[in-house]
């Protein structure tokens, strides 16, 4: 007997099919990259994070097409986070499973 085996590779991650996991994650500012004051909050050890909304998304990102609004001055952390990365599917990968 033999077992066809089958290549099974997950979907590209693009722009348009992103769905902003990272957007929920606590995000520290620890570089002067320019963002602007209205979203920055202070945590309670006095460190400055990026401000998320009720909804637990940032507050830089726009709701109608999941972009971030200033893209330009985001924080370093949001630079390094690479999209497609493990560390992107693994977020993906959590936020299916609390749907």
């Amino acid at each position: 007997m033999t077992i066809d085996i089958k290549n099974v590779t997950e979907p590209a991650i693009t722009c348009s099919s992103c769905q902003a996991c990272c957007c929920r994650l606590e995000v520290m500012i620890i570089t002067d990259t320019g963002v602007p004051e209205r979203h920055i909050a202070v945590d309670e050890f006095g460190s400055e994070t990026m401000l998320r909304l009720e909804d637990g998304y940032c507050s830089a990102l726009n709701r109608e097409n999941f972009m971030c609004t200033i893209y330009e001055n985001r924080p370093w952390i949001c630079r390094e986070f690479e999209m497609g990365s493990y560390e992107c599917r693994d977020e993906r990968a959590v936020a299916v499973v609390f749907k």
